[in-house]
C-alpha cells in the first residue's frame, strides 16, 4: 500500500476507489467518484480523449 494517497482531480477528495479515470490532453486524470468524473468531463469536454476510434468505417 503506498503511503501517498492520490486527490480527486475535481474536488480534491482521496480517491479510495480505482475506475474513476479519464484521459486527456493533459493527462490521466483520476475522480473520487462518478459525479466528479462526468462534472470534468462536461467542463473539460475538448480535453478528453475519446477511448473509441473515430476513424473506423462500420458499414
Amino acid at each position: 500500500m503506498s503511503d501517498k494517497q492520490i486527490q480527486c482531480d475535481l474536488c480534491g477528495l482521496d480517491v479510495e476507489v480505482e475506475g474513476f479515470e479519464l484521459k486527456t490532453t493533459d493527462g490521466d486524470k483520476k475522480f473520487c467518484c462518478e459525479g466528479c468524473k462526468g462534472i470534468y468531463h462536461m467542463l473539460h469536454e475538448e480535453q478528453v480523449v475519446s477511448e473509441t476510434p473515430e476513424n473506423t468505417n462500420n458499414h
